[in-house]
Parts: structure tokens; sequence; C-alpha cells
């Protein structure tokens, strides 16, 4: 007590007083943002263009989805479908051949993206360990450079590797006693021959995304995992692999959205579509070439694509609510 005025064991807070907020609209504060940061949008203009033309635009096409095609009508002038869904039905009459080409197309995307991360990572771990940076810079150019030839011009490339009579794997076969293999004959093999062609593909590009991941990591770990006793092969395990999971799991979902996609440029030009491999090279994009886009059937493919985009968006946002369960930190939203 001071003065005869009792105070209070703990302080009683004033009452803050807010600053009254005024609303605006949404134009007054774009506009007020293109002042501020005009160069900024300057610079999204022409992604935010390209994104407009080639991706939104074109959704309007999606009515040729439920239309029954022809060239005299085109998209929006041909008759509707009846039934509507008729267009979808062609890929799903067939049930086997369906069953088929979307195990193929799940398979080997799972392949490809397991296995050209697998190298990706080792490439990307092997490089960060080297100091001459004029070294990596050359490496990466040279790994890289795949990433630009065509399907089209390596499949000749492969064809005078696996030829039966004058490829160079059969050649050597032969030099060492063994018998001659018609690769193009027998589709078994090419599970690892697609996978093997589409690491020797994607592995340059992908090994940069991880190795500007690592880059990122505090090389402080590093040195107290040294000062710890820590082999290479600990420190790779418990800090590198680590550090890469989010990018790695990243990059998993959003391959998701593309599962049922296939290459059909990388078919065509590594088989020319040979009747003798389908078992294996059947995938949806190659099932749906054969029998709708051949004879003209476009709103088939159309149909088909939709499909496509549709499981894909089900499967990211499915798996993305099962990884914001167990990891929320590395979920995409």
């Amino acid at each position: 007590m001071i003065d005869g005025v009792l105070f209070p064991k703990y302080p009683i807070p004033m009452k803050q007083v807010q600053p009254k907020q005024t609303k605006r609209s949404v134009g007054t504060s774009f506009l007020s943002g293109l002042k501020t940061d005009g160069s900024l949008y300057l610079f999204a203009l022409p992604g935010t263009l390209f994104l407009l033309l080639f991706c939104y635009f074109p959704m309007a096409g999606l009515v040729l989805v439920f239309k029954n095609y022809n060239f005299r009508g085109g998209i929006f002038g041909s008759p509707w479908a009846e039934p509507l869904f008729q267009n979808f039905m062609f890929f799903f009459n067939s049930f086997d051949r369906a069953l088929r080409a979307t195990r193929n197309t799940v398979v080997l995307n799972l392949l490809y993206f397991s296995v050209t991360t697998i190298v990706s990572v080792a490439i990307a771990i092997m490089l960060a360990d080297i100091k001459r940076r004029k070294f990596v810079k050359i490496t990466q150019s040279i790994m890289f450079f795949p990433f630009f030839i065509s399907w089209m011009a390596f499949g000749s490339i492969l064809q005078s590797i696996l030829n039966y009579n004058l490829g160079t794997l059969n050649t050597i076969i032969t030099f060492f006693g063994g018998k001659r293999i018609d690769f193009y004959a027998n589709p078994d093999y090419w599970w690892a021959i697609l996978v093997i062609c589409n690491v020797w593909n994607q592995a340059g590009y992908s090994s940069i995304i991880y190795y500007a991941a690592l880059t990122g990591i505090d090389p402080t770990y590093y040195e107290a995992a040294m000062v710890d006793g820590a082999s290479k092969w600990k420190q790779i395990m418990a800090i590198t692999l680590p550090m890469l999971r989010p990018t790695i799991i990243m990059l998993f979902m959003l391959s998701l959205g593309s599962m049922l996609r296939g290459n059909l440029t990388m078919i065509m030009g590594l088989t020319n579509l040979n009747p003798a491999l389908l078992p294996v090279t059947d995938i949806i994009d190659v099932f749906v070439y054969r029998s709708g886009i051949r004879s003209g059937e476009l709103a088939f493919s159309s149909a088909i694509s939709l499909y496509q985009s549709v499981i894909g968006f089900l499967l990211v946002m499915v798996s993305n609510a099962v990884l914001r369960k167990i990891d929320r930190d590395n979920a995409l939203f």
C-alpha cells in the first residue's frame, strides 16, 4: 500500500487501443502493389501468359470429351455423344488390354522414379565431395547433355547396340562363347532396357536438383560428425540422406500427378511400336495412339487424357493428405 492506494500483486494490463484500419478494395490494393512492386509483376508476366495460353485456355477443349467429334463441326460444332460418356467406353470395353496398359504405365513410372532417384542422389553426393568446382561444372554439363537428345536419335543408337546380327552387345556375347539374343523379339528384357534408357536421359538433370539441395546443408554438421569419428558412409546415412528427404518426397509427390502418363515419344523412338514388345511397352499413351489417334478419333484420346489427369490429381491429393498425417512438415500443402 502506497499513499493509501492498494496495488494488486500483478499489474493490471492496460487496454491497448488498436488503430482503426480502413478497408481497401481489391482494385486499390492491387494498384498500390503494382506501384511498389511493378518490376516483380513484369517479371511474372511471361510465365503468367504462358500458363494462360498453354494450360488454361485449352481447357475449353475438354468439351470434346463429351462430343461425337467430326472434322466439319470441329470441337464446338460437333454433336453431343450419346451416351454422354461414350468416348470413355473404347478404353474400358477391352478390359484386359486396358488393365495391361494401366499396369505397364504404373510399374514403369515407379521403376523410373525409384532407380533414377537412387542414381541421381549417388551422383549428387559424389559431386558434392569434389573440391574442384571447374571439374564439377564440366561433369554436370556432360551428364546433362543426354537430356537434350531426342528419343528418335537414341533409338538409332540403341538399334546399333541391340541388333541381332551386327549389334555391339551380341558381338560381345558371341566373342565370349554365348548365344545371340533377339532383344526386339523378347519383351522380358525391355523392363530393364527402358529403365536404363530413362536413367541415361534423366539422371543428369535430376542430379542437379539434388546437388543444389546438398549445397544448402550446413557444413558444420559434417565437421561435428568427423570429430565424433563418423565414417563417410555414416555421414551419408545420418546427415545427407535425412537432409535430402524433403526434396525426394516433394519430387515423388509431384511425379504422382503423372503416374498414369507415359512417354509415347520414348516408346516410339526406342521400339518403333514393335508388336512383339507390346506386353511391356503398351502403356496407356501407346494404347490410345494405336486405338484412337491413328484412326482420327481425337475424342477418344481427349477422354483418356482427362481420365489420366483426374486420377493423377486424386493421387496427389490423397497422398498429400496421408503425408500430412504422418509427416506434416514435408507435405506439399
